[in-house]
């Protein structure tokens, strides 16, 4: 994951609730369909949860007041302080470190679920790095364990190559503030540019923040191709009007008796 990526999420931390109209609402809601995914997959619990794209915490709070053993990892060092201490004002307990999801600093077969959602995978720029974040999330799963993975659905999208999304508004106690994002897609069809937007409330006015990075349209193919090499099985995309998620859902099993490394 480069540099950027980094930079990106660390001055986005203290902004990223507004990408959501309702950030609360929204932890309750995802806890509220990815929670009883992985019941059903697992039996009632609770589990011992690594959420390694935890950002400030939007999915791993939920989980955690669910009942989960909850450990986030993000690679914004800024986003996991925040996760920790939005968990800690919420009274829950959610310990959190800075990491690249390519080299998770977690001891093998330490969880029983890995959760990697948001479009996280999608600042992997590489085939190779995404196999060697798939492969970091087998290593620290116990045999059989959960993979929970979201992404965008970029089989449509690099069909479609949409130059924007469409804004979001946010409701805060600082009044409402407005997200949207322009892609410029690269020659290669896979690779876009995002101007990451948001007008914030600034007196009478606005005042204007944008952020860059760079992300990869994986498809569902390419990730569950990726998996399997691995070391999933049971590789199974879920779509929005089935599970109720608002991305693509990927469930997988880590395969028995096989420790995956990275390459």
């Amino acid at each position: 994951m480069t540099g950027s990526a980094r930079d990106f999420y660390d001055s986005l931390a203290a902004d990223y609730h507004r990408i959501f109209p309702d950030w609360e609402a929204s932890m309750a809601r995802q806890a509220a369909v990815l929670d009883p995914m992985i019941r059903r997959e697992l039996g009632p619990g609770p589990h011992r949860l690594l959420d390694c794209a935890c950002g400030i915490g939007t999915q791993a709070i939920g989980l955690a007041r669910a009942g989960h053993r909850v450990v986030g990892s993000d690679l914004s060092p800024v986003a996991v302080a925040r996760a920790a201490a939005e968990a800690t004002s919420r009274g829950t307990n959610l310990p959190a470190v800075a990491a690249d999801m390519r080299q998770l600093p977690f001891r093998t077969a330490a969880f029983d679920v890995v959760v990697c959602a948001d479009n996280s995978l999608a600042h992997l720029l590489t085939a190779p790095d995404v196999t060697a974040a798939l492969g970091a999330m087998r290593r620290v799963l116990r045999d059989d364990g959960l993979l929970l993975l979201t992404l965008r659905d970029y089989d449509d999208l690099r069909r479609t190559r949409p130059a924007s999304s469409p804004p979001q508004v946010s409701h805060g106690p600082d009044g409402r503030s407005i997200t949207f994002q322009l892609w410029h897609w690269h020659e290669d069809g896979e690779r876009y540019d995002q101007e990451y937007f948001q007008l914030v409330p600034d007196g009478a006015g606005w005042q204007v923040r944008v952020r860059r990075t760079t992300s990869r349209a994986t498809t569902r193919d390419e990730v569950a191709d990726a998996a399997a090499r691995a070391g999933f099985t049971d590789v199974t995309w879920h779509p929005p009007e089935t599970s109720g998620y608002y991305q693509p859902v990927l469930t997988a099993r880590a395969t028995t008796g096989r420790s995956a490394h990275l390459p």
